[in-house]
């Protein structure tokens, strides 16, 4: 592509961008999803749709098999649903099957639901979806890394899923079979170091094969519910404890006030967030957030989670 092509290309991006109020996201700005800065292939821009909070407290992702069944859509309904006071964001691909349940319910009961797509987001792909992709800017949106005018191939897809996996705290996998998109998005967010969740199912069914294996493979933690995702997380709801807390008068260094103030404000970090914010060696920051530990200031979650 010749230097004058790019730059036409460039200025019509700039025009759809402005058209139709497209948001970008590019690596170094707040808005930029900070779990994923911590992938080592995360995207350089991202843009979206809608009312996206890609920095919330708590997210999920919820991925599966596009043939889903009538229990994987129940089951998947079910634990969406449990989230609705959790303040806890949605996060799926937008494809058939689990996906597009997993957004629905989010839709339904008004909790926040984010579609990492294959594409520009000049299109909705499947365009079955166009509907549920307009409910989900109202309370969500759509995301992607590719500009206008890219068509979802097939290679797209691995792309998406690493966004999926890396922005989110952890991953639930409803259905899947033994191969697929959903054992991709597994895989690699186990290899970011995010929790891996997985609905069982039977021995001999297709579409549970997936799971059984990441579970088998100690790659997934076997769930029933939303309990015990809430449960594994640390997202009980605790009002009243963080306030306890600040309040507690106690002795603190310099590096233990600082991680204490970041907390505040950020309400839940990965031991490598910390240390990039407060600018400390390791050895100095686990001695910090052992006396933090030790002194009821944080509490350590899964996954090298740490929050008030």
């Amino acid at each position: 592509m010749t230097n004058k092509a790019v730059f036409e290309k460039a200025e019509k991006e700039l025009k759809f961008i402005s058209d139709t109020g497209i948001q970008v996201h590019y690596y170094q700005n707040e808005s930029f999803p900070r779990r994923l800065l911590h992938c080592p292939d995360h995207p350089i821009v991202l843009y979206s749709k809608g009312t996206v909070n890609m920095n919330a407290d708590k997210v999920l992702s919820i991925v599966g098999t596009r043939r889903a069944t009538p229990y994987g859509k129940e089951i998947t309904n079910q634990i969406v649903t449990s989230f609705k006071d959790y303040n806890i964001i949605i996060c799926s691909g937008l494809a058939f099957g689990i996906d597009a349940q997993a957004h629905q319910s989010a839709v339904q009961n008004n909790i926040q639901t984010i579609g990492t797509v294959a594409h520009g987001l000049d299109k909705v792909y499947p365009k079955e979806h166009t509907r549920l992709a307009k409910e989900m800017e109202e309370n969500g949106g759509l995301l992607t890394e590719f500009t206008s005018g890219t068509i979802p191939n097939r290679e797209n897809f691995p792309r998406r899923n690493r966004i999926v996996a890396g922005m989110s705290d952890a991953t639930l996998v409803v259905e899947s079979k033994s191969k697929g998109g959903a054992l991709i998005t597994a895989y690699q967010a186990s290899g970011y170091n995010r929790d891996v969740f997985a609905i069982p199912g039977k021995a001999n069914d297709t579409f549970s094969e997936g799971c059984n294996l990441l579970i088998q493979k100690n790659v997934a933690g076997l769930v029933l519910s939303a309990e015990d995702i809430i449960k594994a997380m640390g997202w009980e709801m605790e009002p009243n404890k963080k306030t306890t807390q600040m309040e507690l008068l106690i002795d603190l260094t310099e590096d233990e006030l600082k991680i204490k103030s970041a907390l505040a404000e950020q309400g839940a970090l990965k031991r490598d967030e910390i240390a990039a914010l407060i600018g400390s060696s390791s050895s100095n920051l686990a001695t910090c957030l052992l006396q933090l530990e030790l002194k009821g200031v944080i509490k350590s979650l899964p996954g090298n989670v740490y929050k008030l």
